[in-house]
């Protein structure tokens, strides 16, 4: 059964998403942001966010679903027009801490620490806003799954991608939250804010000027 399933194409299926979601990204450098600058466990409820969003998607492409709400472009335009400017806030956000002079992890931390629920609705809210992980899910499941396979199938490519997802995001968050790296974070802190302010600002562009490619 297992062999049946773990075919050439959903191993590279595999392969497609570990690389895409271990490259950098948007989720990758706000979990590694919040690692540095927040908590641990912040940093995770982040992830744990990303993934849920990831899920989210995978899921419709799984039902099939992707495919009628990618014919409604209108809403499909909506979404990437809300997740430009979410970009565009934390863009701004990631600035404003730049342009401090002095560091305010302790306060950050303490206030992370009693608001994980908002954190993670924040890690959901950067996959749920781009829409151009419909298209990347229903090319994976797609290109996993042949004609008129049944539904379970797909679900478990989504199962296996989403299991990758959780490794690669929950490994940035503890990486990223060691000793070694909150003291590096300090000495570069202005630094490593305005390279995600440019970041964050250039995937709001991207965005907000692309089009949304039809599959």
């Amino acid at each position: 059964m297992l062999d049946s399933l773990l075919t050439a194409n959903v191993l590279i299926a595999f392969s497609i998403y570990f690389l895409g979601v271990a490259s950098p990204g948007p989720s990758n450098m706000a979990i590694m942001g919040m690692a540095m600058s927040g908590s641990r466990k912040s940093a995770l409820m982040l992830a744990m966010g990303v993934i849920c969003g990831s899920v989210f998607w995978g899921m419709l492409a799984a039902f099939g679903l992707s495919a009628i709400l990618a014919s409604y472009s209108g809403l499909l335009v909506t979404i990437k027009i809300i997740g430009g400017i979410y970009l565009l806030w934390l863009a701004v956000k990631s600035a404003r801490s730049a342009l401090t002079k002095h560091s305010h992890v302790e306060v950050t931390e303490s206030l992370v620490e009693s608001s994980n629920l908002k954190v993670f609705f924040s890690g959901a809210a950067i996959h749920l806003t781009n829409p151009k992980a419909v298209f990347v899910w229903m090319s994976i499941v797609s290109f996993a799954m042949p004609v008129n396979a049944p539904v379970s199938a797909a679900l478990l490519v989504v199962l296996g991608c989403c299991l990758i997802g959780m490794v690669v995001f929950c490994s940035y968050a503890l990486l990223f939250s060691t000793a070694i790296a909150r003291r590096v974070y300090m000495k570069l802190r202005r630094y490593f804010e305005s390279c995600l302010a440019l970041f964050f600002g250039f995937a709001s562009y991207k965005m907000l000027t692309s089009k949304i490619i039809e599959g």
